[in-house]
């Protein structure tokens, strides 16, 4: 029995959609031949046709008809072979891939919109990074001033005020002590200008005691005295006054580093008792001619002195 005359209760589910497949096509057959017939008569003249013309119509619309039924029939065959519903292997693999791609380009730009604030601030961050660089390089170019720019010449300096001061002192102290008393002599423009005199080591105490007891000087006052390590030497540094001049005066004396000594200017200025001691305890600077050369800050059996760059304790808890 074949399928035709089997009842449609009775078939399979794979004979029952065969079924419904041809009844469609017979349906679009039947419905093409009909259509095909209407423009075969809405095509024909206004005029009376003989029969023999409607005969050859009627004929040419049924041919059409049929040979688009055939068509169809033919692309529905082919893609029940190929074994789906019009839509090949390779056609569905497309649209799955097309539709991955899409839903992935779709959560990119979500992602990308939901990072704005971020990525703006990025932006920013570069387009400013961009500008400082630029800015730069404009401002090394105008400071090189071309290859072939002269170098600017260095501003003038203003003389010091106390430069009379430091002159009159130097060709007094030379005038009196002679030339190889003093070392060097200068303006400290980081001291308020103070007249600077750099003393060698075995002249130090007899420019001490001129600077006080000079009429032209009377320094009878030292308002500071402290010792410095520079590593390569030490240094004794005092700070004198002249209250009767109401004038100001430094003296240096540089020391050898590994035995700085140099002698106490204590029995010319008492109040030099105390700092000589502090500079003794804390550097290890000898004062020689000192009344009383002890720590003054430090234990007496205290192992080295604090204020030494190389100063390494002995006690390492401490």
């Amino acid at each position: 029995m074949s399928d035709q005359e089997k009842p449609f209760s009775e078939m399979t589910e794979e004979e029952k959609a065969e079924a419904k497949r041809k009844a469609v096509e017979e349906a679009k057959r039947k419905a093409a031949e009909k259509k095909a017939e209407k423009e075969a008569e809405a095509a024909e003249p206004k005029t009376p046709a003989s029969a023999d013309d409607k005969a050859k119509a009627a004929a040419a619309a049924k041919a059409k008809a049929a040979a688009a039924a055939k068509a169809k029939a033919a692309a529905a065959a082919k893609a029940k072979a190929s074994g789906g519903a019009g839509v090949s292997d390779d056609e569905k693999a497309k649209a799955i891939a097309a539709a991955k791609a899409k839903a992935a380009a779709a959560a990119k730009a979500k992602a990308a919109k939901s990072a704005g604030g971020a990525g703006d601030d990025e932006k920013a961050k570069a387009i400013a990074a961009a500008k400082a660089k630029a800015a730069a390089a404009v401002k090394a170019k105008s400071a090189a001033g071309g290859a072939g720019a002269k170098p600017a010449e260095p501003a003038e300096e203003t003389p010091s005020p106390n430069q009379p001061l430091l002159d009159k002192y130097v060709k007094t102290i030379k005038g009196n002590l002679g030339e190889d008393v003093l070392e060097d002599s200068y303006i400290n423009r980081l001291a308020k200008d103070v007249p600077t005199l750099v003393a060698k080591r075995e002249s130090f105490y007899k420019l001490a005691e001129f600077l006080k007891h000079n009429e032209q000087f009377s320094f009878e006052y030292v308002s500071e005295l402290h010792g410095t390590d520079f590593e390569t030497h030490m240094e004794v540094y005092a700070h004198l006054y002249s209250y009767k001049n109401n004038q100001p005066v430094a003296v240096k004396v540089k020391l050898d580093r590994d035995h700085p000594e140099v002698a106490s200017v204590t029995p010319i200025w008492p109040g030099a008792n105390w700092p000589e001691r502090e500079a003794y305890d804390l550097l290890g600077i000898r004062f020689t001619g000192h009344p009383n050369l002890t720590r003054i800050l430090m234990p007496d059996d205290w192992v080295g002195y604090p204020m030494r760059k190389d100063y390494e304790p002995y006690d390492v808890e401490v």
